[in-house]
Parts: structure tokens; C-alpha cells; sequence
């Protein structure tokens, strides 16, 4: 007797010898509890039980197609292993599994396609790119990372087998099924991205499944709907088709999926899909390249098989050609009765069933389906909506991001005081993210026409035009192509003009293009996501490096490989907080004080920007122009920024004179300009004035002195409603200064007393002396200046000196409703009224911005001098001009730029760099970079508006209490930080 149960003991465990081998792609750790658990189940099934385990059918968790009673029934009735989930929700999905799950006998086995992630994201876009955007990255650890989080998102929805990823290699452009899918047609680039693909996701604890085995690369026809065929030989296939199982095989590959194709050089009998092939399934991918894992075949309900008629002859064919899983079975019941046929007919062995049973119950082991529980929903949508994820997304997308095509190095885009930038929108979908992610790097006009000739006339004033070929994002087999109307606006506009394509689509698109000959730039995008077009314009303006390579061949126009690789230019870029190691959570906590501030009428309305580390992670715009009316903040918006001019415009001047040695921070008033020799400001230097340390009055009122004595309106002695030669000097509309009074503002500050004793005293009047220098030094006013030295280079094209001139009333931010000087309401001229004295251009005061604009200034200031690839200053100018020489005096000014507090009170939150520097500005404007830790940090308002008043920005600390939140988000060592402190 014990020896008939020995017999029966180990004829039961014969099949599962195989679990007894660590290197088993099914193996699980503890392979002794793997072994008993597997023999348990098997051994206390029925055979109806067992032929059930073979079948994965697929559920809908969605409304309209939810399959969910025909489900439960076939799981009550026949014993289903598994389910494929396909269109729905997360969370109608994760209800639908713990329903399935808890009326099944046997845990079920979950599977997905989710080969670029779950397509259940909030926003509806899937969560990951396409495997030919993946296939463009040479950083093969991003594409391992990829397959991580898709695998966390599998597992924490419940899906145990991920159907991904693919490895055919696509050498057919035509090929309708699988294109965006592939990872490309080179082989060894193919290969190293589903490596890292399927590492990434079975180190996430799901299990990975290559495929279409043997190889679905180059088919021009849908397996959907027909049986395709693959006219290669054996050793194309072997060397090619078959190279990237082989390598995956040897590193343990969980599943392989069998393709619905017609392989003749494999399979001799015509009309025979792989997926029923012996030679295929068994000879070749079982004993040839020795696979042990679970083998499913594709959807057996699949079109184009002759051979079989009577329902469930393919599964049972299949089931004998060495599948394990019979996927998404036309008739279960009726395949199920066919396969137990064949079993008690002794067609289909004990040995056989027991094979791909237990291999099925390693599975569910390995996975943990041993310990099953209940999918919670309560953080599901929170769960799959990471922000590493989006992180993630953002490094994929710029490190794919490929330069096809650069004649004379035309990108990334530099010089942008030459370029003349028209933005023209081809394609079925929108390019509007791209577009407005232009405009922040320089002046991009969207051009539009009904007809060609047209938009050919609107774009003769432009020197470089940027077409965008934006093509919908919905899923990989969106149609790709040029329509022929837009192939013949292409070539004429690059007929006539420099062009840059991008190309929002999948590659192939670039092969219907007779010509590239006149498209002096080439960009491909791959997708038409927000991310992609983001991206994409930040390595155009070279805010980002060029790093991909094309994984396919496009015609005649390029290989396989191409790709132009260029370095950053050191522009801002764009991107979220933890890429540069601060904390998103954190930085929402400055939406709350800044919206304080508008609701609490300290400022109508505020644009906030901080940047870390050469990036911009926070930029939001709070409140209206006015707090009556209806406009509100916009990025486009104008602030006159007051004090900041101090620094963005007389100072960066001043600096170049410096270093062309025309000046020095010792020279005296008396030698810059003559007129000073006999007056009491002689000797004062450079460095003592600019550090507000040379005895100077803080401010003088030019404009009382020319209203009238009784009236206190403007003397028409020094005014006049409309403009001619002796009154010039625009100061708002229908107000006309004479033309001879700036030389009297200079006079009076020449006279004026000195404060008796030398201290800390801030004064605009060293700007007044220096405008006048600047300007006679160049024989420009100063507006221009600043504008060719610096603005038009710096893509800061929303800075300006009199805006109203050139921007409409709807961008330009209101200042006050003056009732003391111009007597209206001050928008688009200077609200200082000794700037609007000369004519809006003071170097004090006048000039206009937003905050993306004067971060790109601080950005510069930031790395020493250099900015989008050009050096504007020298380092040691820098240093020399950023530096507090009178720190002993207790000043704590540096040369023009103001620098943290000494003691207590001050201009910063207290928790920064002494290394720091910035400026504030009379009306709410603030302006702060630290090289410490990177930040810049720019707060935008109009407090003044409609009153100057009482400035409770400044009495409730709204500016420092924001900076000290930004340092509050900065993530040290892992950790939030609560409080940051002593950094200098």
C-alpha cells in the first residue's frame, strides 16, 4: 500500500518539478510554500475545475460594454482562471475584480493590456508614452523605471499580468497594428528597452508578458480582423524576430504571448495561425529557446483560421500545440467541453493538463493571490494619479525629444534680437500648450489663413517660421499622416521662408514628405501630450538639451538612429518642484497667502514665480487688474515693477561700462560727469551711492514744484494737453511736459543739500545721475539701451519701458487712480511721477514686465552673467557688483542690488543666503535670487492701485512670509523641511 501511494504521491508531483528551481521565471522565493500550495489546490480540484484554470476571458468595467453578469456566471459555472480587464474605470474596475475574486473558488488571474500604463488617469491621457516615444531614449534606467510604475499601477489596481511588453521589431511603416507599439525596428535597441521594460515590472512584483511571438513587426495588415502573414525565412526570423525572446528568455521573462500570424518558413500548413502551431509553440519557443513560463495564446476569437469550425476545436488545438492560457475564448463552455473530450479520451494527457494547471497556479502564487485581499478603493484615483509618475512623464518626454534635422545649426534658437518668430498650426488636433510655451522664450505670433497665398503674404515678416504638426493623442493608432493640402503648404512655406517642424506624431509621418531639401529644422515630438509639447519648445529655445535618436527609419529622409544631440543653452526650463528637490505640497501653501493678500485688498491682483536650479516649478497668477472689474491676472500681463528697474535696466548697463572700464566703483561723480566737479556731490563715488551710503536725500518731489500753487493741478506753464516741439515729454495721455525740464530735475539734485551725517540712507537719485551718464556715454536713451543690450537677446519681451505704446490696454496692469499729479487712472505709463517726468524713462523707475521676464534678468544674475547660451557679464562683475562693502557701516546694500538683513528687521524672510540679492519696488514688486540653493523668486503686484495708502504687503510681511515658504518646500535629504535656517 505505501508503495502505491508513493507511486501516487510522486506522479502527482512529477508536473511540478519544475517549481523546484529558483531560476524558474515562476518561482517564487519561498519555493517550498509555492510547492505545497500549488499541489494543494491542484490536487483538491475537479477536471471541470482544472480546464477552467486554462481560460482567460475579458471583463468590461466600464457602462456601456460591462459584461459583468455573463462574468460572474462563467466564473460560478466553469471555473475561470483568469480575466483580461479592458475599457472602464479604476474604480469600477477594482469593484468589479472584488466581486469576481470573491465568487471565484480559485483566485483569479488579473491581466491587462497596459503596455504605456493605465489609460484611467484623471486627466484621460494615458500615464506613460508610447513604447516608439520610449524607444527614442538612450537612457535605457528611464525605460526600467517606466516598467516600475506601471507595474505599481497594475498591482495596486489588482492586475497581476501586464500583456506588455511588446518586442516585435517594426521594419513596416504600414504595419496597422503594432507601430507605436514597438519599441522600434533595431534589433538590439528593441531588445535593451524590453529588458528594462520587463525588469522594472517584475520588479514591481508584476508579472511581464513579451509578444506577438514569433514576430508581428512587418505586417501590413490587422491581426484583428485577418490572419496576416510573415514572409520571412527561418534564419531571418531566428536572427531577428526571435533575437529579443531569446535575450529575455535568459532573464527571466514570466509569460510569452503567442501571435495570431501565418509564419510559413515555421508553419507549413497555410492558414495556420502560430498561436495553433506545435512547431511554434512547443519546438521552437519551448524547446529551442527553452522558455518555462506561462504561454498564452492571443484572442482565439480572432478572424482568418479555416481549419476549424466546430467551436472549440481552436482551444483545443492551441491547448495541444503547448499554450497554457487560452485567451479570450469565442465559447468558453463550448471549448471547455471539447478540451474534457479530449482528456477522457486520453487526446489530452493528465501530464498535459497538469503542466500548464500548475504553472497557472505558480503564478497565481507568485503573485500573491495565496493571500488574497480585497482591492481598497478609498485612495484608488490618488493612487494612480502619482506625482512621481508625472515626474517621470516629464523625464521621458525631454529625453526623447529628438533633432532630425539642423542646417547651420539653426537650433536650439539663439539670438533672438534677430528672429522674427511666426508660429503656423498644421494637423487635426490642438497645439496651443506648444504655442504658449513658445511665447515664454521670445515673441511668437500664431499666424492663420483660409487660404495659402495668404498666410504666404502674413508670413513675409517673419525670418523663422515654427510649424506644429499636431495630431490627436488618444491612443497609438491615431491616424499619423500629412493630408495633401498640408504637404503643399509645407513646401511652399518652406519655399519661402526658414522652418522649423515639429512633429507631434508618430514618426512615419515624416515619410510621406517628398522633400525635407528647404526645412532647415526638424523636430520630432512623438505625441501631442501637453508634457510633449511642453518639452519640445523648451529644446527648440535650447532650455533643454537635444537627446533623442529616431528608433525607426523614415524613407529616404532618415536611419534608424538619427538624431542631433545638442546641450542646454542654460535658459529657464519648466518642470515640477521635486525634479529640482522641492516639495509640491509645500509650495500650494503660497496659494494660500497670496490669495490672503487679494482677499484681504492688500493688491488687486499678484503673479507669483519661483524657479530652483535653472527651472521654473511655480508660476500662478491670483486676483484681477482692479478690484472692481473682470480682467483677471493673466501671464501675459504687464506690472510696472517700480524699484526692480534699478536693477533691470540702469544696473546691467552700468555693469558693462565697468567692465569695458569706463567707470569703476571708485570713480567720482566729478569724472563721469563735469557738471559735478564744483558741487557738494564731487567725491561721492560709484560704490558709496549705489550702496546708499553717500549722504544723498532719499527721494525728491519734482513734479509738487510744477503744479499750480492754488489749484494744485498741473501749471500750464509746464504743461499742455497735446504735444509739440517745446512740450514733448509725454507724462500720460493729453499731458505733455516742456521739453527743457529734465535738465532741471538734474539741476535741483546737483544743488540739493547733503544729509549731515554719512549712514544708511536709500535714495532713487543715484539713478537719475546714472541715467543721464548711460545715456551720454552711448548717445541712446536708456530705454533703448536696455532693450539691444539686453532684453531683446534675453527672449524678454515682455519688458519695456512705456509699454502702453506698443501692448493693448488688456495686458498692462493698472497702478493707481491719481489724484494729485495726472489726475486719472495711471495704466501703461510709469506711476513713479519722476520717471513719467522723463518721459516713462527713469533709471529708477519705468520699466514694465511679468514675472517670467524678470526671472529670466535674476536667472542671468543667478549664473553670473550667462543666459541662453551668451554671456552678458563677466563672472567677477558679478562678484564685485554682489558683494557688501559697507556691511561694517551697517549697510547692508551691495552695488545696486539690495542684500539680506543685517539684524533683525529687513528686506527677506531671514531664512536665506547672505549670497542672496534683489530688489523690491514701490508698488508690491519683488524680485530675490539666492546661488545658495538656486532660487529665484519673483512676486509681481499693484498694490498701489486704486490708492498708494497704507501698504499692508509690506507692514504683514506677505513677500518675506511667501520666501519663507518657498524655503520651507525645499526637500533636504528626503525630508520636508519645516524650517530651513542659519544656510550662511
Amino acid at each position: 500500500m505505501r508503495y502505491i501511494l508513493s507511486l501516487i504521491f510522486c506522479f502527482s508531483l512529477l508536473p511540478s518539478l519544475v517549481a523546484q528551481d529558483a531560476s524558474h521565471p515562476l518561482a517564487h522565493k519561498d519555493l517550498q510554500a509555492q510547492q505545497i500550495w500549488v499541489d494543494s489546490v491542484y490536487n483538491d480540484m475537479s477536471l471541470e475545475e482544472k480546464v477552467g484554470q486554462l481560460f482567460m476571458i475579458r471583463a468590461f468595467s466600464d457602462s456601456e460594454k460591462s459584461n459583468e453578469k455573463f462574468v460572474a456566471e462563467l466564473i460560478n459555472d466553469y471555473h475561470i482562471g483568469g480575466l483580461i480587464f479592458s475599457t472602464g474605470g479604476p474604480v469600477a474596475q477594482a469593484r468589479q475584480n472584488n466581486l469576481y475574486q470573491a465568487i471565484s473558488k480559485t483566485p483569479l488571474l488579473i491581466g491587462m493590456d497596459a503596455e504605456w500604463g493605465l489609460s484611467m488617469r484623471l486627466d484621460s491621457t494615458y500615464a506613460f508614452p508610447w513604447n516608439m516615444t520610449l524607444g527614442a531614449i538612450a537612457d535605457n534606467r528611464l525605460v526600467e523605471r517606466t516598467g516600475y510604475h506601471i507595474g505599481e499601477h497594475c498591482k495596486r489596481i489588482g492586475v497581476h499580468f501586464n500583456f506588455a511588453p511588446v518586442v516585435d521589431i517594426n521594419t513596416n511603416p504600414k504595419n496597422p497594428i503594432i507601430g507605436n507599439r514597438s519599441f522600434g525596428e533595431d534589433r538590439d535597441n528593441v531588445t535593451d528597452k524590453a529588458l528594462a521594460f520587463m525588469k522594472g515590472m517584475q520588479d514591481a512584483g508584476v508579472l511581464a508578458n513579451a509578444k506577438h511571438f514569433p514576430g508581428h513587426g512587418d505586417t501590413d495588415s490587422d491581426s484583428h480582423k485577418t490572419l496576416p502573414t510573415i514572409n520571412f525565412n527561418e534564419k531571418r526570423i531566428d536572427s531577428i524576430e526571435l533575437y529579443p525572446y531569446r535575450e529575455l528568455i535568459k532573464e527571466g521573462l514570466s509569460s510569452v504571448m503567442v501571435a495570431h500570424l501565418n509564419v510559413p518558413s515555421l508553419e507549413p500548413r497555410d492558414g495556420f495561425p502560430s498561436s495553433l502551431s506545435k512547431h511554434i509553440v512547443t519546438d521552437i519557443l519551448k524547446d529551442s529557446l527553452g522558455f518555462r513560463g506561462l504561454i498564452f495564446t492571443d484572442a482565439l476569437e480572432m478572424k482568418g483560421v479555416s481549419n476549424y469550425s466546430t467551436p472549440g476545436e481552436i482551444d483545443l488545438a492551441a491547448l495541444q500545440a503547448g499554450n497554457d492560457v487560452l485567451l479570450i475564448s469565442e465559447d468558453v463552455p463550448k471549448a471547455i467541453e471539447k478540451i474534457i473530450e479530449a482528456y477522457n479520451s486520453k487526446e489530452v494527457t493528465e501530464e498535459r493538463l497538469a503542466h500548464s494547471v500548475k504553472k497557472i497556479l505558480m503564478a497565481k502564487f507568485k503573485v500573491g493571490l495565496n493571500t488574497y485581499e480585497p482591492i481598497g478603493t478609498t485612495t484608488l484615483l490618488d493612487d494612480l494619479n502619482r506625482l512621481e509618475d508625472d515626474l517621470l512623464y516629464e523625464e521621458l518626454m525631454e529625453a526623447s525629444t529628438t533633432v532630425l534635422k539642423n542646417e547651420q545649426s539653426l537650433l536650439p534658437l539663439r539670438n533672438l534680437e534677430t528672429k522674427k518668430i511666426a508660429y503656423v498650426e498644421l494637423g487635426d488636433s490642438s497645439g496651443s500648450t506648444f504655442y504658449n510655451e513658445l511665447k515664454k522664450y521670445s515673441k511668437v505670433h500664431l499666424v492663420e489663413a483660409e487660404k495659402l497665398d495668404e498666410l504666404i503674404i502674413k508670413l513675409q515678416n517673419y525670418n523663422t517660421v515654427i510649424i506644429g504638426f499636431h495630431k490627436m493623442n488618444d491612443n497609438p493608432w491615431q491616424d499619423y499622416k500629412f493630408e495633401d493640402r498640408e504637404l503643399v503648404w509645407l513646401y511652399e512655406i518652406a519655399r519661402t521662408n526658414t522652418v522649423i517642424l515639429d512633429v507631434f506624431a508618430i514618426p512615419y509621418s515624416l515619410i510621406d514628405l517628398a522633400t525635407i531639401e528647404n526645412i532647415e529644422g526638424i523636430v520630432m515630438s512623438y505625441q501631442n501630450s501637453a508634457i510633449a509639447q511642453q518639452k519640445s519648445a523648451q529644446t527648440i529655445f535650447g532650455a533643454l538639451a537635444s537627446k533623442g535618436t529616431v528608433p525607426v527609419s523614415l524613407g529616404e529622409h532618415f536611419k534608424v538612429g538619427d538624431g542631433i544631440q545638442y546641450t542646454a543653452l542654460q535658459s529657464l526650463s519648466y518642470g515640477l518642484p521635486e525634479s529640482v528637490g522641492m516639495s509640491s505640497k509645500k509650495l500650494e501653501r503660497l496659494d494660500s497667502v497670496a490669495q490672503y493678500a487679494v482677499d484681504q485688498k492688500m493688491t488687486p491682483g499678484i503673479q507669483l514665480l519661483v524657479a530652483r536650479k535653472g527651472k521654473v516649478i511655480y508660476n500662478k497668477n491670483f486676483g484681477k487688474h482692479t478690484y472692481e472689474g473682470e480682467e483677471e491676472v493673466k501671464f501675459e500681463d504687464m506690472y510696472d515693477v517700480a524699484s526692480l528697474t534699478k536693477i533691470l535696466a540702469t544696473l546691467p548697463l552700468l555693469m558693462e561700462l565697468e567692465e569695458k572700464k569706463a567707470v569703476s566703483l571708485n570713480t567720482k561723480l566729478s569724472r563721469m560727469l563735469p557738471e559735478y566737479a564744483k558741487t557738494n556731490k564731487k567725491n561721492i563715488t560709484i560704490k558709496e551711492m549705489l550702496s546708499h551710503y553717500a549722504r544723498l536725500k532719499p527721494w525728491i518731489p519734482f513734479y509738487v514744484a510744477t503744479l499750480d500753487s492754488i489749484t494744485k493741478k498741473p501749471d500750464p506753464k509746464y504743461y499742455r494737453r497735446t504735444a509739440s516741439p517745446q512740450f514733448n515729454i509725454k507724462v500720460s495721455e493729453e499731458m505733455y511736459l516742456r521739453k527743457d525740464y529734465p535738465d532741471s530735475i538734474q539741476k535741483i539734485i546737483r544743488d540739493t543739500e547733503l544729509l549731515s551725517t554719512q549712514r544708511y540712507r536709500y535714495s532713487d537719485l543715484p539713478y537719475y545721475i546714472l541715467k543721464k551718464y548711460i545715456e551720454g556715454y552711448y548717445k541712446k536713451p536708456l530705454d533703448e539701451l536696455a532693450q539691444e543690450h539686453f532684453y531683446q537677446s534675453l527672449g524678454a519681451n515682455y519688458t519695456t519701458y512705456n509699454p502702453s505704446s506698443k501692448f493693448s490696454d488688456r495686458n498692462l496692469i493698472p497702478t493707481e487712480v491719481d489724484d494729485y499729479f495726472r489726475f486719472k487712472e495711471v495704466r501703461g505709463y510709469v506711476h513713479d511721477m519722476g520717471a513719467a517726468m522723463q518721459n516713462g524713462v527713469g533709471g529708477h523707475a519705468g520699466v514694465f514686465s511679468n514675472a517670467n521676464d524678470v526671472a529670466k534678468i535674476m536667472q542671468m544674475y543667478l549664473q553670473k552673467g550667462f543666459y541662453g547660451g551668451k554671456r552678458y557679464l563677466k563672472t567677477e562683475t558679478i562678484d564685485k557688483f554682489n558683494f557688501c562693502y559697507y556691511c561694517d557701516k551697517n549697510v547692508r546694500r551691495g552695488i545696486g542690488f539690495d542684500k539680506p538683513q543685517l539684524g533683525d528687521a529687513g528686506p527677506t524672510c531671514g531664512c536665506l543666503s547672505m549670497k542672496s540679492f534683489g530688489h523690491s519696488g514701490f508698488t508690491g514688486t519683488y524680485a530675490w535670487a539666492d546661488p545658495e540653493e538656486e532660487i529665484v523668486y519673483i512676486f509681481l503686484a499693484n498694490r498701489t492701485y486704486p490708492n498708494a495708502g497704507e501698504n499692508r504687503l509690506l507692514k504683514e510681511d506677505i513677500r518675506t512670509e511667501i520666501q519663507r515658504l518657498i524655503y520651507e518646500a525645499i526637500i533636504v535629504d528626503g525630508v520636508e523641511s519645516e524650517v530651513i535656517n542659519n544656510i550662511n
